[in-house]
């Protein structure tokens, strides 16, 4: 599948870094399984792995973190 952002790379199967902020809380979560774009980068999750990726960072915003830091758990 060509990449909807550069029009040039193709997506292939990988690991990312997402980064979501809301309000005052940034959650980083490394080694998320992803289709990664090989020339920009650009990556595409699964529904399955957005809803796990979006649970993770509602957690850490409940608990009040400014900041975490974490592993993608499958």
């Amino acid at each position: 599948m060509i990449c909807v952002i550069c029009k040039t790379g193709h997506y292939q199967e990988g690991f990312t870094t997402v980064v979501l902020t809301k309000g005052e809380t940034a959650v980083i979560i490394k080694g998320v399984p992803a289709m990664v774009c090989d020339q920009c980068g650009e990556y595409v999750l699964t529904s399955d792995v957005t809803r796990k990726v979006l649970a993770m960072a509602r957690e850490a915003q409940e608990k009040g973190t400014e900041v975490e830091i974490r592993r993608f758990a499958a």
